[in-house]
């Protein structure tokens, strides 16, 4: 089957200008809230931007969380071969059809909208993704990353915009004070690294952070017989306490701190190590040797 061709990537007669955003606010009665991490994209360079960055192609089937109103899903649209857009928000779920009905009425067809929390959601319909591209809420950035990485495998590509702090952390390597939780269990999945650097004013409203922009790039798992949840425990418990040596942190996990020594030397790791050393090999090799009943 041959692929469709889609418009040049410089049509801009389908990207929605700050007004527009604004308009469609007004009429479907929508105002951003904190609770939901709701900052609308306004800007068209920043989701050509995106768009470019994550490097999808018309073969992709594109996952896009939060879609909102519909500046990067319009950005998308004629670059890829399907859109599916996971929103949280009734009112905004109902409202991206008409939009893009609107504004790309022959891409409509591409489009499938979700409604739901993609933190939550126990499938994604249609054929299997291939990217994520999305602006995240910040405030659920590293949950919905983690859940989609966990319950895609098909994903291959990731390019996220999300808070810059949350950003460094979670393409932080081993052995700084930013590395930790979301920096591991991404690893698990995925190589990460920043892409870019995104200002305040290219939302509405502004936020009060800066942003920033996350590739992953899906990779195989680590080479282990521990299961992915038991990985995750022993990072869990080597970062709930980070400034503790293994030996200590893993003392709940094992069993008792002469028990986490016994399970650390069996994996080749020192005791006196602390969490924020280890990669997720070596997290998976603990697991491995976790003492048994």
């Amino acid at each position: 089957m041959g692929v469709t061709q889609t418009p040049a990537p410089d049509d801009r007669s389908r990207l929605l200008t700050p007004a527009d955003v604004r308009a469609l606010a007004d009429r479907f009665g929508i105002r951003p809230t904190k609770t939901l991490g709701q900052n609308f994209v306004i800007d068209h360079g920043t989701v050509r931007r995106i768009v470019r960055v994550a490097g999808v192609t018309a073969e992709d089937v594109v996952v896009e969380v939060g879609p909102g109103l519909g500046s990067l899903t319009l950005a998308l649209l004629p670059h890829v071969r399907r859109v599916t857009a996971i929103e949280i928000d009734p009112a905004l779920a109902a409202a991206l059809p008409d939009t893009v009905a609107e504004h790309a009425p022959d891409l409509a067809d591409r489009l499938t909208v979700v409604p739901g929390d993609a933190m939550r959601v126990p499938e994604v319909p249609g054929p299997a993704p291939t990217a994520l591209v999305a602006n995240l809420p910040y405030n659920v950035s590293v949950p919905v990353l983690l859940h989609l990485l966990e319950l895609l495998p098909s994903l291959r590509r990731v390019l996220v915009m999300v808070q810059s702090e949350v950003a460094d952390r979670i393409t932080a390597p081993p052995g700084g004070r930013i590395y930790g939780v979301p920096s591991a269990k991404i690893a698990w999945y995925a190589q990460a690294r920043r892409a870019g650097a995104v200002g305040r004013n290219v939302f509405w409203p502004a936020p009060n952070v800066d942003s920033g922009l996350v590739e992953l790039i899906r990779r195989p798992q680590p080479a282990t017989t521990a299961d992915r949840a038991d990985v995750f425990r022993v990072i869990d418990a080597a970062f709930a306490q980070r400034r503790k040596t293994m030996r200590a942190a893993l003392a709940g996990w094992a069993g008792s701190a002469p028990a986490a020594e016994t399970a650390l030397r069996a994996a080749g790791v020192d005791p006196t190590a602390r969490g924020e050393s280890l990669d997720v090999t070596a997290f998976a090799a603990i697991a491995e040797h976790r003492p048994r009943d």
